[in-house]
């Protein structure tokens, strides 16, 4: 039996949502939520799997004016990232691309803290 829930999101975020519904033929909101839920458990179940020594590509989109926190963030974990690529994409957007090789629990924590930092709009771990 399906559980009803409530969600507060920005105005921003459910014009998104309905964007996406209606370019990808959902037939609501709820299914738009439902299958991004689902991506999300997929995702954070394939990164537990993870162990050992790896390569990887992390990619975060960021507001320029949080560059601090990046920074901040990234030099704890200098130990696994090889290469950082910093590129502004457009008006205030920051684009940084790392890329990294070892621990896979370091990685894991390292994306996690990106994640859990409201300042970071987008995340994304590729594993190679």
């Amino acid at each position: 039996m399906a559980k009803i829930i409530s969600v507060s999101l920005s105005e921003k975020l459910l014009e998104e949502i309905d964007q996406l519904k209606d370019e990808t033929g959902f037939s609501g909101r709820s299914d738009v939520i439902r299958a991004s839920t689902r991506m999300l458990i997929a995702d954070a179940q394939e990164k537990k799997n993870l162990e050992g020594n790896i390569n990887s590509i992390l990619i975060l989109i960021h507001n320029q004016k949080y560059e601090d926190k990046v920074t901040e963030i990234k030099h704890d974990f200098e130990d696994i990232i090889e290469t950082q690529i910093h590129s502004h994409i457009k008006e205030d957007k920051c684009l940084e691309l790392f890329i990294m090789e070892g621990d896979a629990d370091r990685m894991r924590i390292l994306t996690k803290m990106f994640q859990t930092t409201k300042k970071i709009e987008y995340v994304r771990l590729i594993t190679i």
